[in-house]
């Protein structure tokens, strides 16, 4: 674990190996690779791999600090295939469900919580790999619903992507329309849920500065995307 500030002598890695802190830029890395060519996942990956060694409370606001950076990254390649409409309920919901997610997080010890996100991405995945499908659009009070549900997730544990991208991939819309709204969906979720943390404290000089840290492993992403292809 990282210890935080002591007086004005700066952040002390005291009780974290070089090991550690090299596991979770390769998470950080590897999370940003796949939201680069999918437009989503990052959270997914990342929150599963770093709440191994950090609690969720801290994991927070640092994986939402970096999913801001990698959706204004992305967003202007894909502002015309955005599909507004349906981001306009789906936001409606995620401003009902954020606030109860955030203080779950704030209120929730970390075992309960890292058992709950395993099991919410778990489900997620079956119903993926099974073939979830929808034969047309939701209507606007199941669209909110869904919102409702990513927000929750959000709030409480940065993988609000789950219900959304089961929402778009398993349904009529082309994948280009659903990666594109995905990542605008994002963006403006995770800043409400970067607030909402800042109300309740979870924003600390500590998270702050491993937020920074960890940027340079996501800054990485696009130089190695490039050497690949």
């Amino acid at each position: 674990m990282i210890d935080t500030f002591a007086g004005a002598g700066g952040l002390q890695l005291t009780a974290m190996g070089i090991l550690t802190l090299a596991y979770l830029g390769i998470a950080i890395l590897s999370a940003g690779i796949i939201r680069g060519y999918s437009g989503f996942g990052f959270s997914m990956i990342a929150v599963m791999s770093v709440t191994l060694v950090l609690p969720p409370s801290e994991v927070v606001p640092i994986i939402l600090m970096l999913e801001v950076v990698a959706s204004l990254w992305l967003l202007p390649r894909v502002w015309r295939q955005v599909d507004w409409k349906s981001l306009v309920w789906l936001s409606a919901g995620v401003l009902v469900g954020t606030p109860v997610g955030v203080y779950l997080l704030a209120n929730i010890p970390p075992r309960p919580m890292r058992a709950a996100i395993a099991v919410v991405v778990m489900v997620m995945v079956v119903l993926l790999w099974t073939g979830f499908a929808l034969k047309q659009m939701p209507g606007r009070g199941k669209t909110v619903v869904v919102g409702a549900l990513s927000g929750v997730l959000n709030g409480s544990a940065t993988i609000g992507g789950p219900p959304v991208i089961l929402f778009y991939l398993s349904s009529p819309a082309s994948i280009a329309v659903s990666r594109a709204s995905l990542i605008a969906f994002f963006l403006g979720t995770d800043i409400v849920a970067f607030l909402l943390c800042l109300q309740q404290g979870l924003v600390t000089t500590k998270t702050a500065i491993m937020g920074l840290i960890l940027l340079m492993a996501l800054a990485l992403t696009a130089l190695v995307r490039a050497i690949w292809v």
